[in-house]
């Protein structure tokens, strides 16, 4: 996603998938395909290093699964406390937050 009315979007009424470093936010788009837009704050990790590693796993992780995803608009909100996951930890957690979001497309459908 790219302009700031998508963010906004999502973040009216999303559905929501949580732990307490990240949440993916998603909302159903007019779309044939599923998108991806991340926010990685400075406050939580004041390295541009840091914050790109995290940014590049998030889409690595969404690229691999983006097939299997609904068409809908997903946001990756980066929390406190996301620096210190190691590269497998963190892409474990995604694997099993867009899992629940695979569920929840499949209910509300």
């Amino acid at each position: 996603m790219l302009t700031p009315s998508h963010f906004k979007y999502v973040f009216q009424e999303p559905l929501r998938a949580s732990t307490p470093e990240i949440t993916i936010l998603a909302r159903k788009n007019t779309l044939e395909h599923p998108r991806l837009g991340l926010t990685v704050a400075k406050k939580h990790l004041k390295r541009a290093h840091d914050r790109n590693r995290i940014k590049r796993l998030c889409r690595e992780s969404f690229r691999l699964l983006q097939h299997e995803l609904p068409a809908y608009d997903f946001v990756i909100v980066a929390k406190a406390g996301i620096g210190k996951l190691d590269n497998p930890t963190l892409l474990q957690i995604l694997d099993k937050l867009w899992q629940r979001h695979i569920r929840l497309a499949k209910k509300s459908s």
